[in-house]
């Protein structure tokens, strides 16, 4: 791994959910995602997890405290928002 790459992932060292089973925040479709969200709600890298999906294109599990679901719908109001500036 490079200096910068290794750099761009240290956030996950400060992570709520290093060391919690990874199962967590992969639940089965149509399980909670209750409890996965809760780990989340006070980390102080959530933002930095969040960011991290959304850039990769993380498709499953609870990133940055959201859904899959919730990383589209955000992704779309990005995107929106985006093409607004754009087009002004």
């Amino acid at each position: 791994m490079n200096e910068s790459m290794s750099e761009n992932n240290n956030w996950q060292d400060q992570a709520n959910c290093l060391g919690v089973d990874p199962d967590l925040f992969f639940p089965e479709r149509g399980a909670s995602t209750r409890e996965a969200k809760e780990v989340c709600r006070g980390c102080v890298v959530r933002m930095d997890c969040l960011e991290y999906a959304l850039v990769n294109g993380e498709k499953f599990g609870i990133w940055g405290g959201l859904s899959e679901r919730e990383r589209r719908r955000l992704r779309r109001q990005r995107a929106q928002s985006n093409r607004r500036i754009a087009t002004a």
